[in-house]
Order: structure tokens, then sequence, then C-alpha cells
């Protein structure tokens, strides 16, 4: 990344960002700029940030419902006598749903921090990509503003020399009309015809 990067990092540092892979605006902005080895990178490393809360949440909710099963497999067993083993193994299992949910639970409240720095580290990327084009585009836009301002004053005298080259042949060609006649201008294939080229004014 360029020298900017700390820069970028300050100015950061206070934001409210948006999940960059889950923002459609962030896509969109890859239609003009073409993504760095260091965005695909940190790309891959926020995608597999939410990836991993994703499937947390999932096995939270599974161990839940299994939990949940198993309550109510004890609620049924409860008047069965011969179904006491079962009970305790149901209940053995509640404990280590519980413990496994608690488990994933604390590993779930770490995730966002992760999830932020990861998203944080792709804006930069990001912002120093687009800073870099951006840069590189008023170059090109100067250069191309240069090269207009040069033309247009080419275009200019060139307007001004075809209307004198008009006006010499109008004056030329009535001259050998007004001295030689029209038969003698035929005579030498002279076909010019004023009406035909009026002086333009561009």
């Amino acid at each position: 990344m360029a020298k900017n990067v700390e820069k970028l990092s300050q100015a950061l540092e206070e934001k409210k960002l948006p999940v960059a892979t889950l923002d459609t605006k962030w896509h969109k902005l890859f239609t003009k700029v073409d993504k760095t080895e260091a965005i695909v990178k940190a790309e891959k490393e926020l995608n597999e940030q939410l990836r991993k809360q994703g499937k947390v949440n999932t096995d939270i909710k599974n161990l839940k419902k299994i939990k949940m099963d198993l309550m109510d497999e004890i609620v049924t067993l409860m008047e069965d006598e011969s179904g006491q083993s079962k009970v305790e193994e149901n209940k053995k299992l509640i404990n280590e749903c519980n413990e496994k949910i608690d488990s994933y639970t604390e590993v779930l409240t770490q995730m966002p921090k992760d999830i932020a720095a990861a998203n944080r580290k792709l804006m930069i990327a990001t912002m120093d990509t687009c800073y870099d084009d951006l840069h590189e585009n008023e170059k090109g836009i100067k250069e191309l503003g240069d090269w207009l301002a040069k033309i247009r004053v080419e275009l200019k005298k060139n307007v001004v020399r075809k209307q004198e080259l008009e006006i010499a042949n109008q004056e030329i060609y009535s001259y050998m009309h007004d001295i030689f006649g029209a038969e003698a201008i035929d005579l030498f294939d002279m076909t010019y015809n004023p009406s035909d080229n009026p002086i333009t004014k561009e």
C-alpha cells in the first residue's frame, strides 16, 4: 500500500463503516476500479470472519433445538419408571449442550470486533486504491484538457484559414470570369462555382 495508509487509518478511526462485502455500493465500485492484491486478500479475510460468525450462530441455534428436544423427551419419560436411565442420559447431554452454547456465545461476543477489524483493513485497502486511481485519472483529465485546448486553438486557426481560401477562390474566379469570360473558363475546365462553395462561418 501507499504511504497514505496511516492517514487513511486515522480518518476511519471514528467512522461507523458498513460491512464492505455486504454493501452493494462497495461491489459497484469495482466496475470502475480494479481490485489490488491487498483488496482481494482483505476481502477473503473479512468473508472468512463472516462465515465463522454465521457458522457459530447456526451451531448455537442447532444446539438450542437439540436441548429443547432432550427436555421434551425428559418430560415424556418422567412418568415412565423404565425411562429413568434415559432421563439421566438426556440431562447429561443437556449439560453438554449448555457448555457448548456458553462456549460458542463467548466466541460470538468477540466476533464483531474481529469482523470490524477485518472490515476496516479492507476499507483502508479500498480507499488507498481509489485515491491512487483518482490521482491517475486527474493526470489523464489534465493531459486531455491541455490537448483539447491546443486543438481548439488549431481549430480556430484552420477555420480562419479555410475562410481565407474560400474568399481567395471567389475573388480569383470572379476576376477570371470578368477578364476571360465564361467560354474561356469552360475551355480550361474551370468548373469552380462560388455558389457551390459559400464562405462558411464555424
